[in-house]
């Protein structure tokens, strides 16, 4: 289970350093992640290969004729890389990727349960700090959401 947030690096080649505690998680289960994007928050999503055999056949039993079904499975499996720890637990991030999410040196990882979201720092501070907002003001989805957690 990834939870938690941390402040990374990306090096110039691309590299991610996965946090120690993620990189523990990871050995459990493989070195392999698979990264995709996140179309709704031009963030990334990074799987480990046993969680992406579930979202991979999730995807798979979306209608393909349903166009935001089709759409979907084009983006998040269109987009899915393998991407392999190497010995000093960094993982190449495709440009692609890169650039799909606007990351720069400075990043964001955000454990959400079965997956870690890769986020450009200045962008999540600045999703955040709305999403806050908006909880401050009573939006009625963030404070009906909250609420029925029973935080």
């Amino acid at each position: 289970m990834f939870r938690g947030f941390c402040s990374v690096s990306i090096d110039p080649k691309g590299r991610l350093g996965l946090p120690t505690r993620y990189r523990a998680l990871l050995a459990e289960q493989a070195a392999t992640l698979v990264i995709t994007v996140n179309p709704w928050d031009r963030a990334l999503w990074l799987y480990s290969l046993a969680a992406w055999t579930t979202i991979d056949e999730k995807l798979l039993a979306l209608p393909d004729g349903d166009l935001a079904s089709r759409r979907a499975k084009q983006v998040i499996r269109g987009y899915a890389t393998d991407c392999e720890c190497d010995t000093q637990g960094r993982i190449l991030v495709p440009q692609e990727h890169r650039s799909f999410a606007g990351l720069s040196r400075r990043a964001s990882l955000l454990g959400q349960g079965n997956k870690l979201e890769l986020w450009d720092a200045a962008a999540w501070e600045r999703q955040r700090d709305a999403w806050l907002v908006d909880v401050d003001q009573g939006a009625a989805s963030s404070s009906s959401i909250l609420g029925s957690l029973s935080l």
